[in-house]
């Protein structure tokens, strides 16, 4: 997706990293913000508090960016006994990433108000910043493991599928990724079309069009 974006329109392609950046930097930087002010300083103590790319973007997941459009960042390490609020502790963590890339398509659609960004290539950076935190915001609601909507809800199931938490949390990462591969090698057939389906109508509920 990517590299066909980048023959097609380089300068689009550059506005979907910056997105992917900002919406990735951000995501984390939440994770280890919430999780010291609920009493965790794991993430503060190795530096993960603040908004600086350069803390939270991996290595690998950064190349993936630049070669396969989607990549992801350090994960935040967080302690979760050492969290107050009980079971609500880590769920809060975990809810904290998302809806941080929410609030920045938030943030998107009250500027696409304003008439200086709604042309050129404002409109442009504008538009692709809203549309890749709209993907991170649905994607990371996906419950599997290790994505954040896995950590909300399956604090919340009954005992009875413990052992299906159990396999989720061992074999959840290679789920994911086999579901991702099945998507860049056979989009047809991927599920992510319907489980990334809100996207659409999460940008038009803010008032902008999507690019996916």
């Amino acid at each position: 997706m990517f590299l066909y974006l980048f023959q097609s329109n380089p300068s689009a392609a550059v506005a979907f990293l910056l997105g992917l950046v900002i919406g990735i930097t951000v995501h984390e930087a939440a994770h280890a913000t919430s999780a010291y002010l609920l009493g965790d300083d794991t993430a503060y103590r190795d530096g993960r508090v603040t908004l600086n790319p350069a803390s939270h973007l991996d290595v690998l997941g950064s190349l993936m960016l630049l070669m396969a459009g989607f990549g992801w960042g350090k994960p935040t390490p967080v302690m979760p006994s050492k969290l107050r609020g009980g079971v609500f502790g880590p769920v809060a963590v975990a809810l904290a990433g998302p809806v941080s890339n929410l609030l920045i398509v938030a943030v998107c659609g009250v500027l696409f108000l304003l008439p200086a960004f709604q042309g050129g290539y404002l409109a442009i950076i504008v538009l692709m910043v809203a549309s890749t935190n709209a993907l991170l915001f649905v994607f990371n609601l996906i419950p599997i493991p290790p994505l954040d909507g896995s950590k909300i809800l399956f604090p919340f199931l009954p005992r009875a599928l413990n052992g299906f938490v159990d396999f989720m949390n061992q074999y959840g990462p290679m789920i994911l990724f086999g579901l991702i591969i099945v998507a860049i090698v056979i989009p047809r057939f991927s599920i992510f079309n319907v489980l990334l389906s809100p996207i659409r109508p999460l940008l038009q509920l803010f008032g902008m069009p999507s690019i996916f």
